[in-house]
């Protein structure tokens, strides 16, 4: 297990939570298909992280809020393998993805792990900016850029 020490001082544990996530904490500016911003935090605890949208994209705007981590449904001794999440937006959708990471580069896939939509981006070796593009089965994806703002 490792630990990290948290903004409000306690110790929180990384092996079950977001660990390889935490790179994403903080208030990113979002650029390309869709502008705006994000805003990641860890909930208490450090085994989820939350994301806050507000951006716009194709003449809408769209607000949000995703909930990152490993699932421990009720009765569960351990959480599940993979990173997944769901993000709720103010047009009243919900979304379902799985974040993966390797090395310096994040996929978010849509839905389930494999599957045709999915974003795919690279860190740089700062780690201030992250640069990919959204892919959508049929067209229709696009570029994005997000950099670090605070």
């Amino acid at each position: 297990m490792t630990e990290r020490q948290a903004g409000s001082g306690e110790a929180v544990g990384t092996h079950e939570g977001t660990g390889e996530l935490e790179r994403l904490l903080g208030r990113w500016r979002v650029e390309g298909g869709a502008t705006g911003t994000v805003t990641y935090r860890r909930l208490d605890g450090g085994f989820f992280l939350v994301q806050e949208v507000e951006l716009e994209q194709d003449g809408r705007r769209i607000t949000g809020i995703e909930v990152i981590g490993r699932e421990k449904p009720f009765g569960a001794k351990a959480p599940g393998e993979d990173i997944v999440s769901r993000f709720y937006d103010n047009e009243g959708h919900t979304f379902d993805y799985v974040y993966e990471t390797a090395g310096d580069t994040l996929t978010i896939w849509g839905g389930e792990k494999g599957s045709p939509a999915y974003f795919r981006g690279t860190f740089a070796a700062d780690g201030d900016v992250l640069a990919g593009a959204w892919v959508y089965p049929g067209g229709g994806g696009y570029e994005s850029t997000m950099t670090r703002i605070g």
